[in-house]
């Protein structure tokens, strides 16, 4: 079997010395080619782990291992070529056509100040073309939908060539149209052998896509483990606090409102 390609050693977290602790003792292993849902409600800690797991945040207590080393070993270009991550949304100051902005993904291969050699122009349209969006290449970002936006986050994190996908609530601002396409982006990346860690707060996404599911209340891991074993009626109604029901309907799972 695999060894991990992250894992959370019980880490403890606050933004402020005296503040109250955003994650307590949480602990997980990230398998490697799989997806692994973060998953609670809003404030539950869920983005805080992914800006631990780039280190962009420090850990109060505990220790994050990024292919069996102490993430802190890893300089930021290191990890910028482990990791990748995709936000929730963006705010775009120039006027840059989507390869400009894809393109700088390239950043952790390049020495400082360099130009992207043609090479990197290559793998710019490639991560392109693996998201169904090459055809917009030349057209200001500024111009795109929301969900192209998405798709173009999506490239532009794929341009760093990362082993790890992370991604926030990339469905959080995506009409039904648009949540399944990057659905089915998501399922051909691990097809492909892409390593993803993605936070939502939407069962059915999580239904969609998870191979394993990390829970969070109240900053603590509440269940983990695979979609099957954790993600029933009563962890959804003590998470929630509400009525719900997991049910099967054409072999698939849903949710329903009670």
């Amino acid at each position: 079997m695999s060894k991990p390609l992250l894992v959370f050693d019980r880490v403890t977290f606050r933004y402020e010395p005296r503040a109250e602790r955003v994650l307590s003792d949480v602990s997980f292993d990230l398998p490697v080619h799989q997806v692994t849902l973060l998953f609670g409600p809003n404030g539950c800690g869920k983005t805080t782990l992914l800006y631990l797991s780039l280190g962009w945040l420090r850990a109060e207590q505990g220790t994050i291992w990024l292919d069996g080393r102490p993430l802190p070993a890893l300089g930021r270009r290191e990890r910028g070529r482990w990791m990748a991550l995709v936000p929730q949304s963006e705010y775009i100051s120039f006027d840059y056509s989507v390869l400009e902005y894809v393109l700088l993904g390239r950043a952790p291969h390049l020495p400082s100040l360099a130009e992207p050699s043609e090479r990197d122009i290559e793998i710019a349209f490639g991560a392109l073309g693996r998201v169904g969006i090459g055809h917009l290449a030349h057209h200001s970002v500024r111009e795109l939908s929301g969900g192209e936006r998405q798709m173009v986050l999506i490239a532009r994190a794929l341009t760093q060539q990362p082993r790890l996908l992370l991604l926030d609530e990339p469905t959080a601002h995506l009409d039904l149209q648009n949540t399944y396409r990057l659905v089915q982006v998501v399922r051909e990346l691990k097809r492909q052998g892409m390593t993803v860690l993605m936070t939502s707060h939407d069962p059915q996404v999580v239904l969609a896509l998870a191979d394993r599911v990390v829970i969070l209340r109240q900053g603590q891991v509440f269940r983990q483990g695979t979609l099957e074993e954790v993600f029933t009626d009563q962890v959804l109604q003590a998470v929630y606090d509400i009525p719900l029901q997991v049910t099967t309907v054409d072999g698939k799972k849903t949710i329903q409102w009670l």
